[in-house]
């Protein structure tokens, strides 16, 4: 038996392992994870190394192969629980080890060039806001530009300053003069949120917050079983604004008084700040934050003061689920029920799932929260698998679920009215305006509009890299979304010549200009991919609507997700269906939890909130179900489809990708493959079923063909053998060199 070894993780690039065999002796206790002692180098000294995988497969001459020294003796270590589990994510997604070690060890080496000063902020929020309105008068650009950047957060990185915001040091001085900032030495691992705001009563204590009779009956559950030692699964289904994050924090702080850490993991870069500052409030500096914003430095930095143990939790999106926690006991995977938990890059691990792994193998507990649960995770709940626990109420004693209007799109194009906005839409948001309230529109469409086409010959323009339609902008460019093509907008229609050449569809930025023209009077934000593409863009834009400084913000679906600004009363879904009909089964629920967490934006103060569904399907039970925030009838509705045409959680389903840049390659992998794999039919009622090969939804992009064949069985671990198999049918195959293999098992 042979051990494939990472030596020493925290010097070494893991791109590569070396072998070594395992003598008699050890046999039976090592295993993937293990560290090791192993002679290494010249004259053979012992270094310390991680068992990556057991094989019998010799990969080097037999003869140059040493022998595993010894086992290090003493606790399971971070590196190792991860170690353990890119394996089992290796195993169960398909992938090479190294795809799944790049994915659990994130930050392989120290980041020598991490910023050394820092610019702080002395002023308090109403200071600043001061000192902001004295800048715009007297038209002072580069220190407008500076202290806007302070909104939100105590510090910046002086570099960042310097290129970001073309400051100069003759423009900071005469803030640091007037004791406005300060430039200090960065200390070593600083915690980003330091200074972010002022901290209120109960920092770092954890104290107690006042919770519902629903709220204090979920942590106690929770907390009461952790104490007996019982490390369990749960899914918190409350509805929005039943504070589902006050029952996170008090189960937190009960952890970490149990000398244990904390992973929270949120969906979108967009619900960070808001989410952070919440568990800052109450834990203070021992809370920290990774996100994709944040520098190679700057995540290094997090990950050091994670592994040596300076702080009791972190927050971020999937990627924080490895943060290298010694005395993990609590994972928590807020609004869980989001696709952005699932990465699109191999391995495709589903980030629930590989919590629930990682809790196992840590002694944690694991707490998943939602509004609108994941039919698999809600299916689990049923069937015991997970303990459910119920918030049925708005946890504030004067907020309520808002009030729900569905607006027939059919009825007024027939009316004679072809805006976006409906006659009842723009009724209420006039009375908004008119009463000093907040109002969100959303249309999961960024961009001015969705596709050219020529009204001559009916073509639309292409990506020539990608199977999709090119989306137009404002400044005249259509990119593509996918590889990000960019190309003006054409006088003439490049197949035939017409001039007749024309824009069609509605995008965020078309929506932004006809609500600046329609209600002339009101202040207007845009909140998607082009307007927060900047470090701090979420941020900005979120904390300039909390502070009340626009009436309506206009944005995608990353504005109606988790947060809570208490004078927004009316919510609008302006075209529900776009969701609704897409390529995927999963399609009704995405657009049941989009428009029901969409309602649950407004209301969320003292005041009775509305949201209006503008849609051509008014009678589709998503519909129909979100507006009355009836989450268990459209489960019964959506899970009897999933039973009847075979789709998860009901039967397991294995999607084998193929991709090449050759089409015609790719063509005879795919039928091969299919060809190699049809064999399985012939076990009967335990056959798996396939469909396909058939091409991707969206066939080409970036100059790489895809096809998908899809394996469905009630059976996971068939689907996974099954996997193994089309792997090894694949480097068996000839004329596949050129093609590439992605699974994803549902």
């Amino acid at each position: 038996m042979y051990a494939n070894i990472i030596i020493d993780i925290s010097h070494e690039s893991v791109d590569r392992v070396f072998q070594y065999r395992v003598p008699r002796e050890l046999e039976g206790e090592i295993e993937a994870g293990k560290q090791v002692y192993i002679p290494f180098g010249a004259g053979s000294r012992q270094r310390k190394g991680y068992v990556v995988e057991l094989t019998d497969e010799v990969q080097y001459e037999e003869s140059k192969i040493k022998d595993v020294a010894g086992i290090v003796k003493g606790s399971v270590t971070a590196q190792s629980q991860l170690i353990w589990l890119a394996w089992w994510m290796k195993e169960r997604y398909g992938s090479t080890m190294n795809q799944a070690l790049k994915t659990v060890l994130p930050v392989k080496q120290k980041i020598k060039e991490s910023p050394k000063r820092r610019i702080r902020c002395l002023l308090s929020p109403e200071a600043l806001e001061e000192a902001v309105k004295e800048a715009e008068r007297k038209k002072y650009k580069a220190r407008l530009r500076l202290l806007t950047a302070f909104r939100g957060q105590g510090s910046i990185h002086y570099e960042e300053a310097m290129s970001r915001l073309g400051l100069t040091a003759s423009s900071i001085k005469p803030l640091e003069e007037a004791g406005a900032i300060s430039v200090e030495v960065a200390e070593r691992y600083r915690n980003p949120l330091a200074g972010m705001q002022p901290l209120g009563e109960g920092i770092g204590t954890g104290a107690a917050i006042q919770l519902t009779a629903a709220q204090r009956m979920a942590a106690d559950t929770m907390t009461g079983e952790y104490s007996r030692g019982i490390r369990g699964t749960y899914l918190i289904h409350g509805i929005t604004g039943s504070g589902k994050t006050e029952v996170y924090m008090e189960f937190i702080s009960h952890v970490v008084g149990a000398g244990k850490q904390v992973i929270v993991l949120i969906p979108e870069i967009s619900l960070t700040w808001q989410t952070v500052m919440r568990f800052y409030r109450r834990f203070g500096n021992r809370v920290s934050v990774l996100n994709s914003r944040m520098s190679a430095g700057e995540r290094y930095d997090q990950y050091e003061r994670a592994r040596t143990g300076d702080i009791d939790m972190i927050i971020g999106p999937r990627s924080a689920l490895f943060a290298p926690f010694e005395r993990l006991g609590l994972i928590i995977i807020d609004e869980e029920h989001e696709n952005s938990y699932k990465s699109e890059l191999s391995p495709r691990y589903d980030a629930r799932e590989a919590a629930a792994m990682r809790a196992k193998i840590s002694g944690a507990s694991l707490v998943l929260g939602s509004a609108t649960p994941s039919l698999e995770s809600y299916t689990k709940a049923l069937k015991g698998e997970y303990r459910l626990l119920t918030l049925k109420e708005r946890a504030k004693a004067q907020a309520s679920l808002p009030k729900a209007e569905v607006v027939d799109l059919r009825e007024e194009l027939k009316s004679g009215n072809r805006s976006i906005f409906s006659r009842r839409l723009k009724e209420l948001i006039e009375d908004r305006l008119s009463k000093g309230e907040q109002t969100m529109l959303f249309i999961n469409r960024r961009g001015y509009a969705s596709f050219v086409s020529c009204r001559s010959c009916g073509e639309a323009l292409k990506c020539p890299h990608c199977d999709v339609t090119l989306t137009l902008h404002r400044d005249g460019q259509m990119r593509c979304h996918y590889c990000g093509h960019t190309a003006p907008q054409p006088k003439r229609c490049p197949s035939c010549g017409s001039p007749y050449i024309a824009p069609f569809g509605t995008g965020t930025q078309k929506i932004e200009e006809l609500a600046v023209k329609m209600f002339p009077q009101a202040r207007v934000l845009r909140m998607d991919m082009d307007t927060t593409s900047k470090k701090g863009g979420h941020q900005e834009i979120l904390s300039s609507f909390g502070r009340g400084e626009a009436d309506i913000l206009i944005g995608t679906q990353m504005i109606v997700k988790g947060h809570d600004f208490p004078k927004v009363t009316l919510v609008s879904a302006l075209a529900a269906d776009l969701s609704l009909y897409a390529s995927d089964y999963r399609c009704s629920e995405e657009t049941f939890a989009l428009l029901t967490q969409a309602a649950g934006r407004a209301g969320r103060g003292d005041r009775l909130g509305t949201m209006v569904i503008q849609t051509y399907q008014p009678d589709h039970y998503s519909i129909l179900t979100a507006a009355k925030q009836d989450y268990e009838a459209f489960y019964s509705q959506e899970m009897a489809f999933r039973r009847m045409l075979g789709y998860p959680p009901a039967m397991g389903l294995l999607t084998i990708q193929l991709q090449s840049p050759r089409e015609d390659a790719l063509a005879g992998a795919a039928d091969m493959l299919f060809a190699s794999l049809e064999s399985l039919k012939e076990k009967g009622e335990e056959a798996p079923a396939f469909i396909g090969p058939v091409n991707a939804p969206i066939y080409k992009v970036n100059d790489i063909y895809r096809k998908i064949l899809y394996i469905k069985h009630e059976n996971y671990d068939i689907l996974i053998q099954i996997r193994k198999m089309a792997e090894q049918r694949l480097k068996e195959l000839a004329g596949c060199e050129h093609v590439a293999s992605y699974y994803d098992l549902t």
